[in-house]
Formats: C-alpha cells, structure tokens, sequence
C-alpha cells in the first residue's frame, strides 16, 4: 500500500481498507481542515492527526479504539471520588477552553495546532463538534471534546488540570449520551488510560459497519444543546 495524496481541489478520500498498517493506519496527506473535508473524513472513518510543521496527515487504524458508553469502568476509588465531587460539568458551554486546553496541557507536546483550533471551532459553530466542560468554582479544569455522527461519538481530545477531572467528563458525557440513545464512542488508538476506563479494541472493517449503521441514526434534538450535566 502507498500513502496518497489528497488534492485541495476534491474533498474525496481513498478507502479506509488501503491504510497502512503501520504506524496506526497512515492512509493519506495533504488536504485542508475545511469543514466539508473534516466532516467526510468523520463519515468515513479517518481523523486528521499531525504534528506542527508537518504536512496533515489522515489516518483509519486497524484496530479501532472504541468505548461502550455503558460499559465504562467505574473504579471503587472514582466511584467514592464522584460521589463527593467538588466539580460542576457542563455540555457545549466553553468550547474554546477545552480544546485550548487539550492543546496546552501536556507535558509530551501537542499536536492541536492553531489551525486545528480553528478548524474545529468552524465545526463546533456549525454544530459537529461539542465540548464537556469540568469546572471548579469559575475554572474550566478539566474536559473532552469530539465529533458526532449520529448515536456515534468521535472523541477527539481531552485534558486534566486536577485529580479525576478528565475521568470526569468522560463518565458523566457517558451517562448522557446513552441517556440520548448514544451507542458508541470512537477512541481512536488504545492506550493505557482509555483502556482503564473501559475501552476496548475492535477490526476497523467492524468499526466502520458500526460507523455506517450509528451515523444516520437521529439522537433527540437536546441532547447537544448547552447545558449543565452535573451542577
């Protein structure tokens, strides 16, 4: 298999099957981050994942992270932690502070770039996109964002500033979406942290039927309208 190059000139993307194995599904390049393009990529089971200074780089792995909304991990110690929880959680009310902070806090570099910023912003103004927001007293401190398609959720990126915040905003956005008729969170790549809250891996020729059957499936118009989750 080769990598392909993407023209400006069409949104088309090849398939998904023709990724390279290694590393983590490199399927193609080039491109731009327009909302048209973003939101075929979504359809078709490929993210944009790149570093700064590097052409974009489109990606479908093989295997698939995927989350289970109802099956999320629920330790005995998170469990006690969340039921004293000093935190407020919000849906779609501080968009750009989450993907900000996605962005700023890691410690092994980012690669939420400006003009991914910008272009997942253009989506969250258009409605794709949505941000869980994790708040002490007046302070975002924690959160999660992605894109929807359907009773399906791309998670895209999420942050931690204090203990349990971004465990937070995963298994209240859980509680939900399913609670909406959400049946599915796309992980992306395992590793150790989404794997301990209940993430598993499956074929990506499985992700992509359960993409085709969740995408056009309509979930009840709140469900992402702005909110409070958890006062």
């Amino acid at each position: 298999m080769r990598l392909i190059q993407l023209s400006r000139d069409s949104i088309a993307f090849p398939s998904p099957e023709g990724a390279l194995r290694e590393p983590n599904g490199l399927l193609a390049l080039g491109g731009d981050l327009s909302p048209a393009r973003l939101l075929m990529a979504y359809q078709r089971g490929i993210f944009p994942w790149f570093s700064p200074g590097d052409p974009i780089l489109w990606w479908s792995p093989d295997p698939r992270a995927v989350l289970v909304p109802e099956q999320f991990h629920l330790s005995r110690s998170m469990k006690r932690f969340h039921q004293r929880s000093p935190y407020r959680v919000t849906l779609n009310h501080a968009f750009d502070q989450v993907i900000v902070g996605c962005a700023n806090d890691r410690d092994e570099g980012t690669w939420i770039t400006a003009d991914i910023v910008e272009a997942y912003r253009r989506l969250h103004e258009l409605g794709y996109a949505h941000s869980i927001e994790v708040w002490e007293g007046n302070e975002v401190v924690g959160g999660m964002y992605g894109v929807a398609q359907g009773a399906l959720f791309c998670g895209e990126s999420m942050f931690s500033r204090r203990v349990n915040a971004s465990k937070t905003a995963l298994l209240v956005f859980c509680q939900h979406f399913s609670a909406y008729g959400g049946r599915l969170i796309d992980c992306q790549v395992l590793n150790a942290h989404t794997a301990s809250l209940g993430a598993t891996e499956i074929l990506r020729r499985d992700y992509l039927q359960q993409l085709a059957t969740l995408r056009p499936l309509h979930l009840e118009s709140h469900c992402w309208v702005p909110q409070t989750l958890m006062p």
